[in-house]
């Protein structure tokens, strides 16, 4: 692959965003490769000078390494000799440049694209679990856990962002097309759209499943109107649009959807008892808790509106996860399941075999209760899975191993402190990834929310000996939830991915320890 200097240089003008142009006599004018990164150069390479953290020495390296054409937001001395593109917003322009370098992979698959403060991940693996019965697994996966770009073991691999750089995601995308994928399942974060990951895609398909206040802080969002406005942008960039009539913040969330798509193509969806007055338009599906058990959970899909009955997949589903917000998340796949051409019997079989790595993950102790991995990392996640705790298994003694990042979601420690005080018992605070800061001052400010005449708290910053202390502690009929990392296997500290087992891995060593026994999570 490759692009000429003035295939760039149309693009940008196009787009408004080239600010001056400096084209040197003796350079090549054909970039055979794009990066971001100076450590990943090639001959004739494209750099892309982005970043908080960009330093003038990372394009004379990478210009040492063979770079000949640099895109800035300013000219630099140390790019003398190079192309230089000097444009508005490098961030824009990585997006636009690395979709064209890489033929536009977009083109060639059927895109979905995920949004919402929780279930994102959970609603992309269910999707794609579904999409893979009707296209002989082709359904390619970029997710906060995991990205799936091919059939092959080689080509699933831990993701570091929850929606990848543009360039990144642009060159898997190409990966995905040329390894036979027909389809794509991604989440976007509110990130992906502040900072310019997605700029310039459209999606076949857009959910919007919820939102609350999350993300916000001086390294995210400054406050929830950008984290909301952020989140929208993946309604205004869909064809068609399916959204939980039950969000917060509906209205404006509506109000998106149609500045760009027709109200024939967006479909809302509620639980059965759900009722609003003051709602405005009809809800086209309805879902319906059926059964729930440690096993299995079984939901219905109603399609009550015309346009939801034009779609064949009204009936019973299950899933093989806990919870029943799951039935929420599972309904909004069902549906964009039916958009994407399935029918319910090839929609349930997909569906009823999912699982979702660190979501949900659960072991029956022989006595030390009933133990439970779970990603949940904000207020809205963590209320959703004490409350079903709570009110399936009978009003449980609740202990909690949670903790809250450095350097990001500051907004989240106070939402910790009122979840643990609604339903925790015990909680042990602990470290996950505090990246620059002090884990145990992150500790203190959630221990500070805490009504301590209702949750009795321990400040464990050894995240083992938290997860050890909370299981032994256990009792038969106890609940132990162990929170935020999932299958996460290190913790981020000071700008390093530190080494750790996991909390399954862990978790997993403790309780066959204590119980002398050789058993396995299950989701």
């Amino acid at each position: 692959m490759s692009i000429s200097l003035n295939t760039c240089i149309l693009i940008l003008k196009e787009h408004h965003l080239l600010k001056s142009s400096a084209v040197q006599d003796t350079v090549r004018t054909k970039m055979e490769y794009v990066s971001y990164d100076s450590r990943d150069i090639k001959t004739d390479t494209l750099f892309f000078c982005k970043g908080a953290g960009f330093r003038p020495t990372y394009l004379s390296m990478a210009k040492t390494n063979g770079a000949n054409c640099y895109v800035a937001e300013q000219p630099y001395p140390e790019g003398k000799g190079m192309h230089a593109l000097i444009v508005r917003d490098v961030s824009k322009a990585m997006a636009l440049l690395s979709a064209a370098f890489f033929r536009f992979p977009q083109d060639d698959l059927y895109v979905v694209a995920v949004t919402g403060t929780k279930g994102k991940t959970t609603t992309a693996y269910f999707l794609k679990g579904m999409l893979d019965q009707i296209n002989d697994g082709k359904t390619a996966l970029i997710s906060s856990v995991n990205n799936v770009v091919g059939q092959k073991k080689v080509d699933t691999f831990k993701s570091s962002l929850t929606t990848p750089e543009s360039l990144d995601l642009f060159r898997d995308m190409r990966t995905a097309v040329d390894n036979g994928m027909t389809h794509l399942v991604m989440e976007v974060s509110s990130q992906a759209y502040k900072k310019n990951r997605v700029f310039g895609l459209t999606y076949d398909l857009g959910f919007f499943l919820n939102i609350s206040p999350d993300h916000i802080g001086p390294n995210e969002h400054p406050n929830f109107e950008d984290y909301l406005h952020c989140k929208l942008q993946l309604l205004v960039n869909a064809r068609k649009c399916i959204i939980n009539a039950q969000t917060n913040n509906f209205n404006e969330v509506y109000a998106a959807a149609t500045t760009t798509t027709a109200p024939d193509s967006i479909y809302l969806f509620a639980d059965e008892n759900y009722t609003n007055p003051e709602l405005k338009h009809p809800i086209d599906f309805r879902y319906s808790s059926e059964e729930i058990d440690m096993a299995r959970t079984k939901f219905k899909v109603l399609c009550v509106s015309d346009k939801a009955k034009e779609l064949p997949i009204a009936g019973e589903y299950q899933l093989k996860m806990l919870g029943d917000f799951n039935e929420s998340n599972g309904t909004a796949a069902v549906i964009g399941a039916g958009l994407a051409g399935m029918a319910h019997d090839d929609a349930a079989k997909g569906i009823s075999t999912v699982t979702v790595p660190g979501r949900m993950q659960t072991e029956i102790t022989a006595s030390h209760g009933v133990v439970v991995v779970d990603y949940a990392h904000n207020e809205a996640s963590m209320m959703a899975l004490m409350g079903f705790m709570r009110r399936e298994f009978n009003n449980p003694k609740i202990i909690v191993v949670v903790g809250a990042p450095g350097d990001k979601g500051v907004s989240r420690r106070p939402g910790f402190s009122n979840s643990l005080n609604a339903f925790a018992d015990k909680v042990f605070l602990t470290t996950d990834d505090p990246g620059f800061e002090d884990p145990k001052e992150i500790a203190e400010e959630i221990d500070a929310g805490i009504d301590h005449t209702k949750v009795d708290v321990t400040i464990e910053l050894d995240r083992l000996k938290a997860i050890n202390d909370a299981i032994s502690m256990a009792n038969k009929g106890d609940v132990v939830l162990i929170c935020g990392k999932g299958e996460d296997g290190f913790q981020k500290i000071r700008g390093v991915n530190t080494p750790y087992p996991s909390d399954i891995t862990v978790a997993q060593q403790v309780i066959n320890e204590l119980e002398d026994q050789n058993g396995h999570f299950y989701s």
